[in-house]
């Protein structure tokens, strides 16, 4: 129980996506993963990753500046220091290191896959043990046609792999949205939900004047309509009372938990362990917001399958996810590198039941997609 930190090691992965997928701030054709490992004096290897969407378009952070930022700052830092004081290690670089909350989630998740690891538990038991073995996913639908996003949400029905979806919105005329919800709820029924992400795409004026027909289409969920900054707007589309509204973009740590939840900013967080700093800012996260009566969600950056398992045992251990999660990344890639892909099956994510994060890694197509 004295290992040390001997090596921090990053390298970027390109991995194409299985169609375009399309969003107010950007479309992707492919997905950036930045590999974190940490290998410690034990011999044990931790892994973590850092997934960004769209490169800058999304935030301050690019998969570029996470790995330069991870070895010129991260590893000299973090290097030949205890890998067992995650707690001393968190403080030891929150007070050097501001800002960069992805690239402290790849790192805080590779250290406590490692310690996990060297404990021979999953990931999960060091935040009390799973409550449940696994977790309802979301798919979101955002091809940007409508034939084309019925069709893929037919065959997630008939495959049993999601029941739930979310529409990317905000791109086009709020009228020509209106149409594209109501034409997939109409082909789904209303046994399945369905709910919005504007990517703050819409003023306050518009969101104001959606709320309404978006109720009438069947609508059960608005994601961040507005910018992020307007927490006097969401406040004021919450206090309508007409369709939930959800945190996303305003919800980026847990000074910004406090703000929102003590002025009644959201019906529901989002929690993304990217987005929050790490696995411990985001279970502060859901702690703010247990003790406001918010509702929980478990959010994606559209990561690969190391950042979504991560998530998922913290995931585990939440007693109430009130709208489940939409951990989809993995899925929305043309190719895998783990070594056994993840378990999506009956409508949910299995969580595995290996040490650390339970994963291994597929050596050969992690040097097959890193980019040179």
């Amino acid at each position: 129980m004295n290992a040390t930190i001997v090596n921090v090691s990053t390298q970027i992965l390109d991995i194409p996506t299985i169609r375009p997928h399309k969003m107010s701030v950007a479309t992707m054709h492919n997905q950036c993963l930045v590999l974190v490992r940490i290998k410690t004096s034990d011999g044990i290897e931790g892994i973590g990753e850092a997934t960004t969407i769209g490169g800058l378009n999304y935030g301050g952070e690019s998969p570029e500046s996470i790995k330069t930022n991870i070895d010129r700052y991260f590893a000299p830092l973090i290097t030949g220091q205890s890998a067992t004081r995650l707690a001393s290690l968190r403080q030891r670089i929150n007070k050097t290191i501001k800002d960069n909350r992805f690239a402290k989630c790849a790192i805080e998740t590779a250290l406590y896959d490692a310690h996990a690891k060297r404990l021979g538990v999953p990931l999960h038991a060091l935040f009390g043990g799973a409550i449940h073995d696994e977790i309802s996913v979301a798919w979101t639908l955002a091809s940007g046609d409508t034939q084309k996003d019925i069709a893929e949400a037919q065959q997630m029905l008939e495959s049993r792999r999601h029941c739930i979806f979310k529409l990317k919105v905000g791109m086009r005329a709020p009228k020509d949205d209106l149409q594209h919800i109501r034409a997939i709820k109409k082909a789904v029924g209303d046994d399945v939900s369905i709910r919005i992400d504007v990517n703050q795409g819409w003023s306050e004026t518009e969101a104001l004047r959606q709320l309404r027909p978006l109720a009438d289409a069947g609508v059960d969920l608005i994601e961040q309509p507005i910018h992020e900054k307007n927490l006097a707007g969401l406040q004021r589309l919450t206090a309508q009372g007409i369709v939930p509204i959800m945190a996303d973009e305003s919800l980026k740590g847990t000074e910004d938990g406090f703000a929102l939840a003590s002025a009644h900013c959201a019906n529901v967080f989002a929690i993304k362990i990217e987005q929050a700093g790490g696995l411990q800012n985001a279970r502060d996260l859901i702690g703010i917001a247990q003790a406001a009566d918010i509702a929980l969600y478990g959010g994606t950056m559209l990561e690969g399958s190391i950042a979504t398992i991560a998530a998922a045992h913290l995931f585990s251990t939440i007693s109430k996810l009130e709208w489940g999660t939409e951990m989809f990344g993995p899925l929305l890639l043309k190719d895998e590198i783990l070594a056994t892909p993840l378990d999506y099956s009956d409508f949910t994510l299995k969580i595995p039941t290996g040490p650390g994060l339970g994963v291994e890694l597929d050596e050969e197509k992690v040097s097959f997609y890193t980019r040179p």
